[in-house]
């Protein structure tokens, strides 16, 4: 049967990639973005769907809209983007949520809020699981994300209780792959794009603080895993690929791949930036039935050759 869903953020990075499996299992779907960080490129081969829709709009204003299902996606998830205008950033977390809580509210929807591990901090616990309550700056320069998010699933759970909306969290942990955008700061594109323009890669801090790298389309079968389930089943759950890496073996990776003679150079640590970053997924595994299948070198090479198609386009026009 086919279902109408709201993707906010839908023209971002990885909602672009929900929009497209959403529309290919036979579903209308409406995709809502402002293009503060989103992108029309990244949906433009969308448009010609007739149960596709594009909605310009600001999540922050209430929408008068009739669904089945929403995914909560809207909202700056890199420094760089979150911090330009972080009480911006605070109100699509706050305010965003309230409106998509009640636009579910009021339609009987279920809906997905896409939340991050940001909400651990600089974990003291790891790897982290869903139980742990996080070591978060209140005050700090990334806390407008963080604490925005945090936010988020307060008043998910708090609809939950208080008016029975059917939620669902998941926390999404590093993710990368076609779509990204290049100039967002994010390790992994920040990385090929160095590599493939020749220039020196930098890596902040001494480079052994850890991450683990999620390819999209694992993280996409895990939103839709999650949607999936009967309503009892709220979260949060993590959403991410455990295999744990540092920074430098990344950037090493990265010249490897794509052939570089890039040189790695160091800057100092960002304030609040975490040093290690896992997640546990045995609920994601035992819930869901969902875990990532994507290596890292294979995610990387289908990403670096999205970043190569699309410097070759920007050098063409210019």
């Amino acid at each position: 049967m086919m279902k109408k869903i709201l993707v906010t953020g839908g023209a971002g990075f990885l909602g672009s990639h929900l929009c497209e499996k959403l529309l290919q299992e036979g579903n209308e779907v409406i995709c809502m973005d402002n293009f503060f960080t989103g992108s029309k490129r990244n949906v433009i081969k969308l448009l010609d769907n007739p149960y596709f829709e594009l909605f310009r709009h600001d999540i922050t204003e209430p929408a008068n809209l009739e669904v089945d299902e929403i995914y909560n996606l809207a909202c700056p998830a890199s420094p760089i983007h979150y911090q330009y205008d972080p009480i911006k950033t605070v109100q699509t977390s706050v305010m965003g949520a309230i409106n998509m809580l009640g636009l579910a509210k009021r339609t009987g929807a279920k809906v997905l809020q896409a939340s991050t591990s940001e909400v651990y901090g600089d974990p003291s616990v790891h790897p982290q699981p869903e139980t742990y309550w996080g070591n978060v700056n209140p005050i700090g320069i990334r806390s407008c994300y963080d604490e925005g998010k945090r936010c988020a699933e307060t008043l998910f759970f708090d609809y939950h209780r208080q008016n029975g909306v059917r939620i669902k969290v998941v926390r999404i942990f590093n993710t990368y792959g076609p779509n990204m955008h290049p100039n967002d700061g994010r390790v992994v594109s920040n990385f090929i794009v160095q590599a493939l323009k020749g220039k020196d890669i930098t890596i902040y801090g001494s480079g052994s603080q850890t991450r683990s790298f999620c390819y999209c389309d694992d993280l996409i079968r895990g939103f839709m895993a999650m949607m999936a389930t009967g309503d009892e089943v709220t979260g949060p759950i993590n959403i991410g690929n455990p295999g744990e890496f540092t920074i430098k073996q990344l950037a090493e990776l990265v010249i490897e791949l794509t052939g570089s003679k890039s040189k790695l150079v160091y800057e100092p640590l960002p304030s609040d930036d975490p040093t290690q970053r896992k997640p546990l997924i045995d609920k994601a595994r035992e819930i869901l039935g969902w875990e990532p299948t994507i290596p890292l070198r294979e995610g990387l090479i289908r990403t670096i050759a999205y970043f190569d198609d699309l410097l070759k386009n920007e050098n063409s026009l210019s």
